[in-house]
Formats: C-alpha cells, sequence, structure tokens
C-alpha cells in the first residue's frame, strides 16, 4: 500500500475510489475548522457544523478541482456557507459581549488574567463593531483576523475575486477604526488585516 498522498487534492482523489481515505482530511482540518466555528458561534453549534463541513465536502467531492493542493480554503468556504445560516447567533453573542463584556463563547480562549483584564475592557467595543459589520466584510475580517488567511485563500474560500476580499477587509478596517476610535491597540498584520494586539 505505499505512502498516504500528501496533499489535499490527491487525498479527495484517491477518495473517489477509496472513500475511507476521506478520513485523512477530516483528521487534517477538522480541529482547525472546529475552532473557527467554535470563536464565531460557540460550543453548541462548532460539532454540527464541522460534521456538516465535512458531509458536504465528502457529497461535492467529485467536484473539487485537483489543481488546488490544498482544500484548507474549500473547507473554510463550506463552513463559511453553513455559518451564515446561524449569523443571527453570531450576532446575537457579539452584542451580548458588547452589552455586557463577558465573552461566553471565547471565554476559555484566555491564556493570561491578566491580558485578560485589559482585553475584557476593549473586548466589548470590538464585538459592538464587529457585530454592526455587513456579514459578508465580517466573514472576510475574521477569515483572515482568525483563520490566518490569505487574501488568495479568502478569495478561493468565497468564491469571489482578490479584489473583492481587498475591497470587503478595506471597508471592515475602516468601519472598525471609525466605530473603535482608532484604538491603538488594533495593528495590521502581514495581509494588511485588523488584528487585536
Amino acid at each position: 500500500m505505499g505512502d498516504p498522498p500528501t496533499d489535499d487534492a490527491l487525498v479527495i482523489q484517491e477518495s473517489l475510489e477509496r472513500p475511507e481515505v476521506f478520513a485523512r482530511l477530516y483528521d487534517r482540518h477538522a480541529a482547525e475548522i472546529h475552532r473557527y466555528v467554535m470563536r464565531r458561534l460557540g460550543d453548541s453549534h462548532a460539532d454540527d457544523i464541522t460534521a456538516q463541513t465535512f458531509l458536504i465536502a465528502f457529497r461535492n467531492r467529485a467536484r473539487y478541482d485537483v489543481a488546488r493542493a490544498s482544500a484548507r480554503p474549500w473547507l473554510y468556504g463550506i463552513a463559511g456557507n453553513l455559518i451564515g445560516s446561524h449569523r443571527r447567533s453570531e450576532v446575537r453573542a457579539l452584542r451580548a459581549l458588547a452589552r455586557t463584556g463577558v465573552d461566553p463563547v471565547a471565554e476559555s480562549w484566555s491564556e493570561r488574567a491578566d491580558e485578560r483584564v485589559t482585553a475584557e475592557a476593549s473586548q466589548q467595543a470590538l464585538a459592538g463593531a464587529i457585530a454592526a459589520l455587513p456579514g459578508k466584510d465580517r466573514h472576510v475580517l475574521l477569515l483572515v483576523a482568525w483563520a490566518d488567511f490569505t487574501y488568495q485563500e479568502c478569495a478561493d474560500a468565497l468564491g469571489v475575486p482578490v479584489g473583492t476580499v481587498r475591497s470587503r477587509l478595506s471597508r471592515a478596517r475602516r468601519k472598525m477604526r471609525t466605530a473603535l476610535g482608532a484604538d491603538p491597540t488594533l495593528v495590521s498584520d502581514h495581509n494588511g488585516a485588523v488584528t487585536h494586539g
């Protein structure tokens, strides 16, 4: 039996004849997808959306563009569509954070108590600003900020041109700066995306 394929496209291609091979794709990406969904919607939806993401990917694997070695943008695109159907939950959680300063979704993500005290003060404003973004702009911003996507990966995930990603991200960044009063704790990463630092 030889070594397992090293890139996602080969795994998907092989899974067309041997469906059990698709489990490798799950093993490679499920934890990351789960963290992203959990961060966006909370524990209550993360398991279901992660499972649905891979079920949809499995069912549509014959249509995957094998010229793309990494299935990561494709999987995030599927997850993003599923998150879109739960957008009200995401906005409700962000608005609750903006009101109360308590983030039930990300509470377990706080690594150190001293950072948490500082972060809680700005989390409220940040959550309110994110919640106020249009869904498409919010999705691009969070793919870049939370999933470390490049512009091209965002474009692949969303099925839009890179220029659309750039304009959505630019618009989101501008709205975030305005809403936060150009908060100096917001910095730009290597893609020019807003991250909380």
